[in-house]
């Protein structure tokens, strides 16, 4: 065995002056290494001088020292923003660095997530930064309602949305929780459920406070995510937010104040007198009797009105203020915040508050037991309106769509008119309606870090996690018996008063531990063996009373006539275990072997393990071969499966309550009936398989990065609702049914363009696009959301793309008419920086995809679309545009399936950094930064989608469904300004 020498030293924080723990010391070239305990001290064995050391930790710059001989080395390592894109998660416990990485994982940076300007919400903030993530705003009201898909889509009937996990805790993003407006919309046509789509809630992860975040990575496949499991198919989105570092406390405070306003309106047709009253010379649509004398009237009062402005056109305030502090001792170091956001909507009477108060805190109990803790506390409360499909003429959106200048809307004396030519006033309805969700959440997570060993070849550690998300949500809807719908005489929906209250209580709690051990042989091949156990509980218990017949003005369930229950409950528990392999070759070829085995009570055998391997290898051709000296190539891929569990309930048949009259006496008692959906008690979760492979390439320095993926990704064991043989009892069943397969290419390049003096220019560029196919179906092909062919539906269908939209053709036959997929997503990202101003804004370009656009359908059936009158459809210029989009219908579906393609500046901030000089002047040490700013979220949307805005989802966050608008809720564009102290 070769003689060995030492080198020893002291790691410290270039910021702070004190030790730094974890960083990694390298032998340059080899695979040799050792990491800083925690009062930053390492020790390293080298056989040969002179020798180059690589000292390197997450978020600090890399530093390569040349050391001649043994002895003390102390080293300082400096912040870097960029530094936190070089290390990426590989398993439950532990972390690689990004160039040796066989997976394309995207990262995002806080600065980039919420440092150009404050998003809405966390989901929100991502869209267009991320490639391979489509990101939909399914509803523009304050609070959010947001859908995710990773690379397509991953499953038609059960869960389609990523796992979330923060700090180690799966957090619960459930954005289903129906609170009643059903009950008055008909939307979902067979009455209310607790699980409605339709009725316009928010995604929990709205309540996660972006501030708080430092980083974010996502997981896109199997390939990446199989480590994760049977819940790991839609993809992991993993969220690590802020913690503190040993040194003087540090407090920031900053406020932005803006206001909010409509991206686009519709615009009204171009009344007169002649039109109000005969309407359209040949069909006569757009004309009511009488209506030409009000027109007159109005008119000569001043009187006429643009509804959809009344409604839309407001300038909703919005203020954001935070407030953290962050320091530590040797021991103990912490971060803690409040933030409180407020949104005023466009609509008058809606809008969204949060208050987020988080805690983190890392304590080193010895010198091998460090324990981290993370808490945040949240209240949220959104009103949301009335608005998306319905089909019983009552909601805001719907009203107003058929709204005419010259009606009379507003109250004289606290008393509103009724509408004259319809069942709903939109004014009273928004003024006096309530639609609120209000929660209470606690997301909590210790993690438990032993060092168990250790020496120069070898080390064992141990970490135990836990963690809980807990919260209660209460949903409120309240319709006053005196609106003009609710008139048990002459209302459309004559309920005489409906007030709802529901309360959704959710605990989720995840249970871990791992051991992780990394060797290193003398043929400087390292080692790291990860295994560990896992346990996830789920419960969830959802009540919701609804009344109607109300007593007077009252709003309480119990002051009413009529009153229905409803409640579901969920109970799940899922136990699994993992093992991977790590190996390491001189940091030159670097493989991955793992397996996940899980078992689940939502499955049909609950004792029955699912196993979900994974295998990838990156090779770093640079290293290995002799390329140019300023350019690294690597080839990777990898291979993972993993798993999506069938919807709760899915298992079995439900069984209803039911009166039965009883023979003899007639009088009526409980019974029992079943509901119209079989369930499948050998249902199996659906199994993603996933193959990616591409490169990265750095050049010149790595001043200018690409990276390419390929990936291929299959889904087995579909979980479908299909229908059924009518004569069987059942319309629909529950089934592991087809297959589905997606394809997709993405391609990411970044760029340092100029970086001299004082002007540095970096840039981006993202592209991605995704097909996707049925490649299997087992049963008859069915639509699933929409509402029929003839206006153009969703439909599953084998061969055809899973986000197909159908509709009927000219002999009535069903036929393809679009496809909601993009052809190819892209996005721009450009910062510049001179001197203390920066500069920042970032395009997202979106081609291709078609919407089903309802809203038009709706105007140009009530005689009002801006455009009816025009002759520009027509080839012949003889037939309005408005009766020329109803009359194809009867040759086919696809007047309304529409391009839903777009060009966005989705986010521009300019800032001042108020120079350190100016600052000692006027404030001493007391201060240590000052920023003022602007910025602004959607201000410039360029798109021919003739509506509010191409991103629309009617169904929520549906998996396959995306792009069906129904009179939605405008979306917005935001203007903030910015103030920021540093103490």
């Amino acid at each position: 065995m070769a003689f060995t020498q030492q080198i020893s030293g002291t790691i410290t924080d270039g910021a702070t002056n004190l030790p730094l723990a974890g960083a990694n010391i390298i032998i340059k070239g080899t695979n040799i290494g050792a990491t800083s305990d925690f009062d930053g001290r390492y020790s390293i064995n080298v056989s040969s001088f002179p020798v180059t050391l690589e000292f390197s930790s997450l978020g600090f710059e890399t530093l390569e020292e040349v050391v001649r001989q043994a002895g003390t080395v102390n080293v300082t390592l400096q912040e870097s923003a960029e530094s936190l894109e070089e290390v990426v998660i590989t398993g439950l416990a532990s972390s690689i660095k990004r160039t040796n990485a066989a997976n394309a994982v995207a990262s995002i940076s806080a600065d980039d997530l919420a440092g150009r300007t404050p998003p809405q919400t966390l989901d929100g903030a991502m869209a267009g930064k991320f490639v391979g993530a489509q990101i939909t705003q399914a509803s523009g009201a304050p609070g959010g309602g947001i859908s995710v898909k990773l690379r397509g889509v991953t499953s038609i009937n059960a869960n389609g949305q990523p796992l979330y996990i923060v700090d180690g805790v799966y957090v619960n993003n459930n954005s289903v929780f129906a609170g009643g407006l059903n009950e008055v919309s008909g939307a979902a046509g067979g009455g209310a459920t607790t699980n409605d789509s339709q009725d316009n809630a928010s995604n929990r992860i709205a309540d996660i406070n972006p501030d708080d975040i430092e980083n974010i990575e996502i997981l896109k496949g199997a390939s990446a995510s199989a480590i994760y499991g049977a819940r790991a198919a839609a993809g992991v989105v993993i969220i690590t937010t802020k913690r503190g570092k040993q040194g003087k406390t540090k407090i920031k405070f900053s406020q932005a104040l803006g206001w909010n306003e409509a991206v686009n309106l519709l615009g009204t047709r171009k009344w007169n007198a002649e039109l109000a009253e005969n309407g359209d010379p040949i069909t006569g649509i757009g004309g009511r009797a009488g209506a030409g004398a009000l027109f007159t009237a109005a008119q000569t009062a001043g009187r006429l009105v643009d509804w959809e402005k009344e409604i839309y056109g407001e300038k909703g305030f919005i203020t954001n203020t935070n407030l953290s502090a962050s320091g530590g001792s040797e021991k103990t170091s912490f971060f803690a915040s409040f933030t409180s956001n407020e949104e005023e909507g466009i609509v008058k009477r809606t809008g969204a508050g949060r208050k987020s108060f988080r805690l983190n805190v890392d304590h080193k109990i010895t010198e091998n037991i460090k324990i981290d803790l993370s808490g945040n506390y949240v209240t949220s409360s959104a009103d949301r309106g009335f608005f998306n499909n319905e089909n019983n003429g009552t909601t805001i959106g719907f009203a107003t769509l058929f709204s005419r200048p010259w009606d009379d809307f507003f109250p004289v004396n606290g008393i509103y008119p009724d509408n004259q030519n319809g069942g709903s006033n939109p004014i009273h309805t928004r003024d006096v309606m309530t639609n609120n969700e209000d929660v209470s959440r606690i997301i909590a997570g210790a993690g438990l870090d032993v060092n168990l060993f250790s020496n120069d070849k070898q080390s064992l550690k141990l970490f135990i996690n836990a963690g809980v998300d807990t919260y209660t949500l209460k949903t409120t809807v309240f319709f006053p018996r005196d609106l003009q719908f609710m008139n048990p005489n002459t209302g459309v929906l004559p309920l005489d008063g409906l007030t709802s209250d529901g309360t959704t209580k959710n605990t989720d709690a995840n249970y871990s531990a791992f051991l992780v051990h990394n060797y290193l042989n003398n043929n400087e091949i390292s080692f790291k063996t990860q295994v560990g156990l896992t346990n996830n509980q789920f419960l969830q218990n959802t009540v919701r009373v609804t009344s109607n017949g109300l007593i007077g003005s009252e709003s309480n369930v119990d002051q009413s006539t009529n009153v229905a229950v409803s409640q579901t409950r969920l109970e799940q528990e899922d136990f699994g275990f993992f093992i991977q392999e790590e190996i390491n070759y001189q940091d030159k070829i670097i493989g991955t072997l793992g397996i996940r085995g899980d078992k689940s009570s939502n499955n049909g055998d609950a004792n029955e393990l699912f196993y979900y391997p994974k295998a990838s290898v990156a090779v770093k051709l640079h290293k290995l071969f002799t390329l140019p000296e300023d350019m690294e190539l690597k080839l990777r891929t990898a291979y993972g499966e993993a798993g999506n569990f069938a919807p709760n309930g899915a298992l079995f048949t439900r069984y209803l309550n039911t009166l039965i009259t009883r023979p003899g006496d007639g009088k009526p008692f409980a019974g029992i009936i079943t509901s119209n959906t079989l369930g499948d008690p050998t249902i199996k979760p659906e199994r993603q398989k996933e193959l990616e492979f591409g490169f990265d390439m750095g050049l010149f320095n790595k001043r200018l990065f690409l990276e390419f993926t390929y990936y291929k990704k299959d889904v087995e064991d579909l979980i479908l609702s299909a229908d059924n043989q009518a004569s069987s009892g059942f319309s629909f069943r529950w089934a592991n049914a087809g297959e589905l397969e997606n394809r997709g290419v993405e391609i990411a390049l970044n760029g340092s363009v100029f970086d001299k003096g004082d002007f540095t220019w970096d840039t981006g560029v993202i592209f991605f696009k995704n097909t996707s196919e049925i490649t299997k179906l087992n049963v008859n092909p069915f639509n699933t959301q929409g509402f029929r062919t003839s206006l153009g539906t969703f439909r599953i269908e084998e061969g055809k793309s899973a986000t197909q939209i159908a509709g009927n053709d000219s002999d009535g036959n069903v036929a393809t008419f679009g496809d909601s997929e993009p052809d190819f997503q892209m996005s721009f990202n450009n910062n510049f920086k001179y001197k203390d101003f920066t500069l920042s804004f970032f395009w997202h370009w979106k081609k291709g995809g078609e919407n089903v656009n309802l809203t038009r359908l709706l105007t140009d059936d009530s005689g009002t679309s801006h455009d009816w009158d025009d002759l520009t459809l027509d080839p012949e210029g003889k037939t309005p545009n408005g009766f020329y989009r109803l009359s194809s219908l009867e040759a086919g579906t696809n007047a309304y399936i529409e391009d839903a393609s777009y060009l966005k500046l989705r986010e521009v901030g300019l800032y001042y950094n108020v120079p350190k000089g100016a600052l000692n002047k006027w404030f001493g040490d007391n201060v240590s930064d000052v920023k003022l700013g602007f910025s602004g979220r959607n201000l410039i949307n360029v798109f021919d989608y003739d509506s509010y805005d191409p991103e629309v989802s009617n169904f929520g966050s549906a998996a396959a469904g995306i792009g069906i608008e129904v009179a939605p809720f405008p979306s917005s564009k935001r203007y903030m300004f910015h103030l920021s102290v540093g103490l």
